[in-house]
């Protein structure tokens, strides 16, 4: 893990602290984020697993959110634009068991990108549909899950 990275996975436990307290809880960490792609990881510990010893459908479901947020955060803070954002619908297939640590990769970011340079010039809600994959590398580069979230973001500066 670079310094970058781990100054990335600071600033999300730090705001996740703060204010998204269950996230801060699973603690996810920062594998990459680049030009193309983000990807997280979030450990099979005591907090994230059930009574299968598999990872619970929430941390997974926290850990594909991420993935895809935190290109959008990037993206925002690179504007200095009030841009808000939040998802606005989830889809996910579940399709083995994540019995280990899960790596959450999202491969759009160029379209993240695209979406919040079109927000900062309009004031209108707009919204766009991202895809990821989750896999357990320990364990096989087979996706465990696959995923699909609506972003939606407005520019909310005046």
């Amino acid at each position: 893990m670079n310094i970058q990275n781990l100054k990335l996975t600071a600033l999300i436990n730090g705001f996740s602290l703060l204010k998204i307290p269950l996230l801060a809880f699973v603690s996810p960490q920062v594998v990459e984020l680049g030009e193309n792609r983000s990807e997280v990881k979030i450990r099979l510990n005591y907090r994230t697993k059930n009574h299968l010893r598999v990872m619970y459908f929430g941390a997974l479901a926290m850990g594909a959110e991420l993935s895809i947020a935190l290109m959008a955060v990037d993206q925002i803070q690179k504007k200095k634009k009030r841009i808000d954002f939040l998802f606005k619908d989830f889809e996910a297939k579940f399709l083995k068991r994540a019995e280990g640590t899960v790596h959450f990769i999202c491969l759009e970011a160029d379209q993240v990108k695209a979406l919040i340079d079109e927000a900062a010039e309009t004031s209108e809600r707009l919204e766009r549909k991202f895809t990821g994959h989750a896999t357990v590398p320990e364990v096989s580069e087979d996706p465990v899950m696959t995923y699909t979230l609506t972003l939606s973001v407005r520019n909310r500066s005046k």
